[in-house]
C-alpha cells in the first residue's frame, strides 16, 4: 500500500537485531524482475555498502532499456537503526518521493517497535516501583524495630519479673499483667514480620485506606 502511495514499482524491509543480522523480511513488487532487481541490489550492493563502509543512506541511477532509480534509508527508532527500507521506481525522471515513502512507513514501523516493547518497559516500571517499596517498608520496619523494640523489651522484661511474684499480686493484676504481656509479644511479632517481608502487599483497611498485609496470623482489624 505504501508503495502505490508514493508510485514505487517496488520496495523491501528489512529489520534485523543487535548484530545487524536480518531477522524479517519483507518485499513487494509490481512482478519479478523488479524482485530480482530489489534483491539483486541489497545482496550485492547495499548490504555491502553498510557493513564495509557504514552506509546509512543512498540514492542510485541506472541506465539502459529502462532506466531506474533506487534508493536505501535506515529506520530508525530514536538513534538506533533497526532496519533499512529500499525502494526502485522506474523511468526517466528521479523520484522525489523516497522521503515521503520513508516518513509513512518508518513513522508506522516505529510505532509497531513501540507498542512492541511497551510491554516490557511497563514490566521493568513495575518491579521498579515493587523495589522502592519493599526498601521503603524494610526502612520503616527498621526504625520500627529501633524505636519501638528497645521501649517494649524494657516493658515485657519488667512485666515477666513481676509475674515471676505471683504469690504477692492478687487474680485481677495477674489477669491484667499478662494481658499486657500478651499485647506487646503481639507488638514484638509484628516488628519481626515487617523484618522478614521480601514482597508486600496490601488489603483492604477500611474507608479505602489499605495496609500492609502480614499473614493470617495477624488481627488485621486492631
Amino acid at each position: 500500500m505504501t508503495c502505490v502511495y508514493v508510485g514505487l514499482q517496488g520496495a523491501s524491509l528489512y529489520l534485523w537485531d543487535n548484530e545487524q543480522s536480518v531477522t524479517v523480511t519483507v518485499s513487494h513488487a509490481e512482478n519479478p524482475l523488479i524482485q530480482s532487481r530489489l534483491t539483486d541490489l541489497e545482496t550485492n550492493l547495499y548490504e555491502n555498502l553498510r557493513k564495509n563502509q557504514k552506509l546509512v543512506s543512498a540514492y542510485m541511477s541506472f541506465g539502459g532499456e529502462q532506466p531506474y532509480h533506487s534508493f536505501t534509508l535506515p529506520l530508525m527508532f530514536r538513534k538506533n537503526v533497526f532496519g533499512a527500507v529500499i525502494g526502485i521506481q522506474e523511468g526517466e525522471q528521479s523520484p522525489v518521493t523516497e522521503d515521503l515513502f520513508l516518513e509513512t512507513l518508518s513513522g508506522m514501523l516505529s510505532l509497531h517497535y513501540t507498542a512492541a516493547n511497551i510491554e516490557n518497559i511497563e514490566e521493568a516500571h513495575k518491579e521498579s516501583i515493587e523495589k522502592e517499596r519493599l526498601v521503603a517498608v524494610l526502612e520503616t520496619a527498621v526504625t520500627v524495630n529501633h524505636e519501638v523494640n528497645n521501649p517494649l523489651q524494657a516493658i515485657i522484661g519488667n512485666i515477666q519479673l513481676l509475674l515471676m511474684k505471683q504469690e504477692d499480686l492478687d487474680d485481677n493484676t495477674i489477669e491484667k499483667l499478662k494481658a499486657i504481656e500478651e499485647s506487646a509479644l503481639k507488638i514484638n511479632s509484628v516488628t519481626q514480620k515487617l523484618m522478614r517481608l521480601t514482597s508486600p502487599k496490601t488489603v483492604q483497611y477500611s474507608d479505602g485506606t489499605k495496609m500492609i498485609d502480614l499473614g493470617d496470623d495477624t488481627d488485621t482489624e486492631s
